[in-house]
């Protein structure tokens, strides 16, 4: 399954007020076996998006599984987006007061509170393993774009930043017919 397999799926569940909980239940949707914060953070609020279209259209969403792990901010100082929004990251870095400032409602509540408590996001961003998406190496964030662009920042202005933060990572699923 390709992410422009749901996009018309994401785009119909947003817009005639279904909801995510509906979505999820979706049998494509619930087909792929991913956790609900991946599936809302990138299909549900993004499958329908042109860039992510653009950088994520050949991915096989059936070939990618999720795990939770705690990556080093060094990491995150030089990870890449998606080449249709390449600088996105870096805008958002240039003044991360801002970026918090207007994420203080509904489920933005507490965001401020998370990078001065603890120098980290409350929401978990979105990685996947490059080797996904193209021939290179290491992890590029998806969705999560602003909040490692407030990292990157904050991190510059020697704001607190934690040393690791802990980020949705989708890796290759191991090919059933490798195992035995």
């Amino acid at each position: 399954m390709r992410l422009q397999d749901i996009a018309p799926i994401s785009r119909s569940y947003r817009e005639n007020l279904f909801g995510f909980h509906a979505f999820r239940y979706h049998p494509l949707v619930s087909g792929l076996g991913w956790p609900d914060d991946v599936l809302e953070q990138w299909l549900y609020d993004h499958g329908d998006n042109g860039a992510f279209l653009r950088d994520y259209g050949n991915l096989n969403l059936s070939a990618v599984a999720w795990t939770v792990e705690a990556i080093a901010t060094q990491e995150f100082l030089a990870m890449p987006t998606g080449r249709s929004d390449g600088s996105c990251i870096d805008g958002y870095a240039a003044d991360p007061n801002h970026w918090i400032s207007v994420r203080q409602h509904g489920v933005h509540a507490g965001v401020s509170l998370c990078w001065a408590t603890h120098g980290t996001w409350k929401r978990w961003p979105i990685l996947v393993d490059r080797s996904l998406v193209d021939a290179t190496t290491g992890l590029q964030v998806v969705e999560g774009r602003t909040r490692v662009g407030i990292l990157r920042g904050r991190h510059r202005e020697n704001d607190r930043v934690a040393p690791q933060h802990l980020a949705w990572v989708g890796r290759p699923a191991a090919d059933p017919s490798q195992t035995a």
